[in-house]
């Protein structure tokens, strides 16, 4: 028989309790400038409506012709409208998976980004053909598109680093009887080191960055090649990481140092071996988030280091001897709790 406690004594809350709060507030200003983006797009478009044709080119052939046409109007209600259905998609990922503040910023930029995707696309598509009587001679440039998909990354970039961290939570309960432990010495410092790297996502992103680099040279859109090069640069920085095991706990940082993560020992509550698979557990390959809002480095199929940690968090990456990990980890989480 349990009691109850007694009136006036504060509820502890629940794991969801300490997260959602931060999730809608983040959700809510980046889905918000997502949308004010786009509209401002709609507004320059307005202000336009006279030096525009009254068809404007929305689609270009692969030899550089326009073969697609439609209002200015249409394209700017397009925008928002994409803006919208995109955001939306983030939010609901933010909300329903965000227990990690890594997941909360990933999706506040993926709702800047998307309003400022559509924005540059629409500005960058109708300021050519400002004064123009017949839009079926414009041509969309190289450098206009490399700037839609790029300078975008700009404001989501700024939108992902004004969301919070999370705040510390240490665990309060002891770590697990049947948790595996290194046999370590008072004060005994010991240090697990391991590079985790490579994988079929490279591979995947290796064929991405060469095919986009045969595009831009086949069409002669030499500033294209900027993409590619940026892709390497990201591919390079997602399937690179140092994984660190240490009397403060997890450290996972990218060898090009973002991105990174830190789980502190005393937030531990349990590290241990799992076995990982990319696409069913994750959905692919790089930094993940998965449905249920677990947060993972995955490279590759296989081994891994689980810890999950206070506040309903967990984080998995995909690593040699992630037992050796593990034990350690758990053994300092130990000393972490000792004080």
């Amino acid at each position: 028989m349990t009691t109850a406690p007694p009136p006036g004594t504060p509820r502890a809350r629940t794991a969801t309790e300490v997260w959602r709060p931060r999730a809608r507030r983040a959700m809510a200003w980046s889905s918000l400038a997502g949308l004010l983006l786009a509209l401002g797009a709609a507004a320059v478009v307005w202000t336009w409506r006279d030096e525009l044709p009254p068809r404007i080119a929305s689609h270009w052939s692969d030899g550089g012709a326009p073969d697609g046409f439609m209002a200015p109007a249409t394209i700017a209600l397009v925008g928002v409208v994409t803006t919208v259905v995109l955001c939306g998609v983030f939010a609901l990922i933010g909300l329903t998976q965000g227990a990690a503040a890594s997941t909360r910023r990933v999706a506040a930029g993926g709702c800047v980004w998307s309003g400022a995707f559509m924005a540059a696309i629409v500005v960058g598509t109708l300021a050519p053909q400002r004064g123009l009587a017949d839009a079926s001679q414009v041509e969309l440039s190289g450098a206009t598109l490399a700037a839609s998909i790029l300078l975008p990354l700009v404001p989501a970039g700024i939108a992902a680093a004004l969301v919070p961290g999370d705040p510390a939570m240490p665990a309060e309960a002891p770590v697990p009887a049947d948790a595996p432990r290194a046999a370590l010495r008072d004060g005994e410092r010991v240090v697990w080191l391991r590079r985790a790297a490579g994988g079929t996502g490279l591979a995947v992103g290796a064929v991405a960055v060469v095919v986009t680099a045969a595009l831009a040279v086949v069409t002669d859109e030499w500033t294209m090649l900027v993409v590619p090069a940026v892709l390497a640069a990201i591919f390079v920085a997602m399937f690179a990481f140092t994984v660190r095991v240490d009397a403060a706990g997890l450290t996972v940082r990218s060898t090009a140092g973002w991105p990174g993560t830190r789980v502190p020992a005393d937030e531990v509550v349990r590290a241990s071996v799992t076995q990982v698979r990319p696409l069913r557990d994750y959905g692919g390959w790089g930094w993940r988030t998965a449905r249920d809002g677990r947060v993972g480095v995955v490279l590759r199929a296989g081994e891994a280091l689980l810890v999950e940690r206070t506040g309903g968090r967990s984080f998995t990456v995909t690593v040699d001897d992630a037992a050796g990990a593990a034990a350690l980890l758990n053994a300092m989480a130990d000393r972490a709790r000792r004080g």
